[in-house]
């Protein structure tokens, strides 16, 4: 029986919507209106969810199970901006979830590629107040408040709740986040928005009360290295480190529980489970769940690096709780 089979290493396809300033790819995403769908192996042609709802624990782990039941907890995509991204804000868990019994909105974003002019979006450069954005919308004048950061590719940012954002010029981005549509559009720089973009119940007026109006000031850096690795987030709801391969790296989930993601940025790798191997060329994701609790990243190519995405247990931080589970 499929039941019986041990998981495996999961590829899964990219789903793209294209907007009049770039793209969003979904790497890895359980959301109802975007599904991914795993490309390879006996699983091939299941959606995330129905994976999900069939093993449950063995593919996010038992704590992980727990917390977030039978929605996967994180989402990964890839974004591409060419112009002016909408600016969006996002709520926490305890506001998404007795609003909208849905999960927050952390996020992280990593920068892989930027022009020269390129600029994140981040807060406001002083202080504002709800009349003024609203005022400020009406004229124009609110881009005069919003704090413009340079960056280069290897760049990385926490985006905590509240905090407006969005994009100027030409960059790509990674960005990890729960496994949530919860993006509340600000300020979309009088362009049209596409009618799949944002949802149309979550309005500008229900985000009021949950913005950030302080001048920006960026999340704390996390903290020391693991493993030749560096933190880029260590938050109750996902962590993210980045590798520089140059050896092979042996993992055991003993320690973490939980399901791990591999985005490679750049060069090549691969996830050895016993005589099988998955490589993952720059760009490709892999999903390989808590049940594969031991295996082997090594580096395919001199210059390797990758990011590792799971939620880690951390008994004394309690998260939102998905009705989909026990």
């Amino acid at each position: 029986m499929a039941e019986e089979k041990k998981l495996y290493p999961l590829r899964l396809i990219d789903l793209q919507d294209a907007y009049a300033w770039g793209t969003d790819t979904f790497k890895i995403a359980d959301l109802g209106y975007r599904d991914s769908i795993v490309s390879d192996g006996w699983l091939a042609a299941n959606e995330l969810s129905d994976v999900m709802e069939t093993y449950m624990d063995r593919v996010v782990g038992d704590h992980v199970f727990q917390v977030y039941g039978r929605q996967f907890p994180v989402q990964v995509k890839t974004i591409k901006c060419e112009g002016r991204m909408p600016l969006r804000v996002h709520p926490d868990d305890e506001i998404a979830s007795q609003r909208y019994d849905a999960l927050g909105r952390e996020k992280l974003w990593y920068v892989t590629k930027a022009s020269s002019d390129a600029r994140l979006c981040l807060g406001w450069s002083q202080a504002t107040d709800a009349s003024d954005l609203i005022a400020g919308l009406q004229d124009g004048s609110i881009e005069s408040r919003i704090n413009m950061v340079p960056v280069k590719a290897g760049d990385s940012v926490i985006i905590k709740p509240g905090t407006v954002h969005g994009a100027v010029g030409s960059l790509e981005i990674v960005e990890v986040s729960e496994s949530s549509a919860l993006d509340f559009c600000v300020y979309p720089w009088g362009q049209p928005l596409s009618k799949d973009e944002f949802d149309d119940g979550l309005t500008l007026i229900d985000a009021l009360d949950f913005i950030d109006y302080g001048p920006y000031k960026p999340a704390e850096a996390p903290g020391a290295d693991k493993q030749g690795a560096r933190f880029l987030a260590d938050l109750p709801q996902f962590t993210v480190r980045k590798f520089d391969l140059r050896d092979p790296l042996h993992i055991t989930g003993g320690d973490h529980n939980s399901y791990a993601v591999y985005h490679c940025l750049y060069g090549r790798a691969s996830v050895k489970v016993e005589l099988l191997e998955y490589t993952l060329e720059a760009g490709q994701t892999l999903l390989v769940p808590a049940e594969v609790d031991d295996f082997i990243l090594q580096p395919l190519a001199q210059t390797t690096s990758v990011l590792e995405i799971m939620t880690e247990y951390k008994p004394s931080e309690e998260t939102y709780s998905d009705d989909r589970g026990e």
